[in-house]
């Protein structure tokens, strides 16, 4: 782009505004924080497994405990953000999982972490419904994929910043103070969302043109949807199998990483940060890149169908290699295979989590997120008791590896088949 180009852009977006993109960072660094809670317990597994001599079983039943809660709460928390809205949703969400990050700390024995661990999940199944409600009210539907990509991306980061963080609190301060000083991160980030967010209408400093900006969609029908209404539509389902089929994928990823580097390549605590750090630098790109690409095929043309599925083809295409994973000698060969396969996840994911505002109404779209999470969490339960089982049977990764491989094409097949026009369900 020419400098003149790049003027022109510059002042068209200083016409417009700027502060829907502030509030799109408040979301980044919100799951940034969630996922350095959620990742903490599988970074410090070996540290924990060491010390309470766990079986891959008992964590297993950690994790299970995690999704069995996730699974409630995002079905609670969708239905009740849309009632609520985003800014006092985001806020009780946030609460409860802070609370419960900080007292893992407390943990015994396994019930105790079980416990601590369902808390967590209860309190971080709102994050995703809150965040994407909150796009939905604050982005027209042209940005909305881009918009998710860039808050999604706060994932990545968090679980790049975990493994960074990890060691050093264990090394000065022992493995509960990890769990004590990351969940206070929360209570500073919702001191910041409390005082900041509104509705845009609500904004004191929002300008009449980026106010007429993100209302330039057609305007929703006043009044809510019944959930129990939302089942009948297959537009729900086409988002709620395609994250019953993909997210246990990233469960995997999330909680069984550092354990796979510490057998198959004898990484610790203190070692195996680089290659995780890595791993979620590549991811952060894929999910960025995932929502920039059905954005800008929108914007230049191309129909919202068209658009949302390339780019999720796109990504399908690129997770197959990671079958090779556990058969890499190399560290840095498997980084590559697992970085190329969760950044695909990450731009997949972006613009499966923009469906529901493509097909639903906006006073709809927290109640179908919290529906599609909760399937999607029963997906990880499954996962992470299947991979329990497997490794403490055979202590091969092999099998999670191919199912990953595979998933993502078959998730996008089910969500054409259900929506092959991505038309809007006929929700009154």
């Amino acid at each position: 782009m020419t400098d003149s180009g790049r003027e022109t852009v510059r002042q068209a977006a200083e016409r417009v505004g700027r502060v829907r993109w502030g509030i799109c960072a408040l979301l980044f660094f919100a799951t940034t924080i969630n996922y350095i809670d959620r990742q903490m317990i599988s970074v410090l597994k070996p540290t924990l497994q060491a010390e309470y001599a766990w079986t891959e079983t008992d964590y297993a039943n950690i994790v299970f405990a995690f999704q069995l809660a996730y699974a409630i709460g995002y079905f609670i928390f969708g239905h009740m953000i849309d009632r609520l809205g985003a800014r006092l949703g985001y806020s009780l969400a946030a609460g409860i999982w802070g609370l419960a990050a900080m007292a893992t700390s407390a943990a015994r024995d396994i019930m105790g972490f079980m416990a601590a661990r369902f808390a967590l999940g209860l309190g971080e199944s709102g994050n995703f419904p809150a965040g994407v409600k909150a796009v939905a009210e604050w982005f027209p539907k042209q940005e909305r994929a881009f918009a998710i990509g860039i808050f999604n991306a706060g994932a990545n980061i968090g679980a790049i910043l975990t493994p960074m963080l990890a060691p050093f609190l264990v090394y000065y301060f022992g493995w509960r103070a990890a769990f004590l000083v990351t969940g206070a991160l929360v209570f500073i980030w919702l001191a910041v969302w409390w005082t900041v967010y509104r509705r845009p209408r609500e904004k004191a400093n929002l300008s009449a043109a980026e106010l007429a900006h993100i209302e330039s969609d057609p305007a929703d029908t006043p009044g809510k949807v019944p959930w129990l209404s939302l089942l009948k539509h297959r537009q729900t389902w086409a988002y709620a199998v395609g994250k019953f089929i993909i997210d246990p994928i990233w469960w995997f990823f999330l909680f069984w990483l550092p354990s796979f580097f510490a057998s198959q390549h004898g990484l610790d605590l203190m070692t195996f940060g680089p290659a995780l750090v890595a791993i979620y630098i590549i991811s952060d790109i894929g999910s960025v890149a995932g929502g920039w690409l059905s954005s800008a095929l929108i914007k230049r043309g191309w129909s919202v169908n068209g658009g949302r599925k390339t780019a999720m083809l796109v990504c399908a295409l690129c997770v197959p290699p990671v079958m090779f994973a556990p058969f890499v000698s190399s560290v840095w060969g498997a980084v590559l295979l697992i970085g190329l396969a969760t950044a695909a996840h990450q731009g997949f994911s972006a613009n499966l989590y923009t469906l529901p505002s493509d097909l639903f109404p906006r006073k709809a779209v927290g109640a179908v997120i919290g529906i599609g999470g909760t399937i999607g969490a029963i997906g990880g339960m499954f996962m992470a008791k299947f991979t329990g089982w497997v490794l403490d049977s055979t202590g091969s990764y092999v099998p999670m590896f191919v199912i990953a491989g595979s998933a993502y094409l078959v998730a996008l097949l089910v969500i054409h088949l259900l929506v092959p026009r991505l038309e809007p369900a006929p929700v009154d």
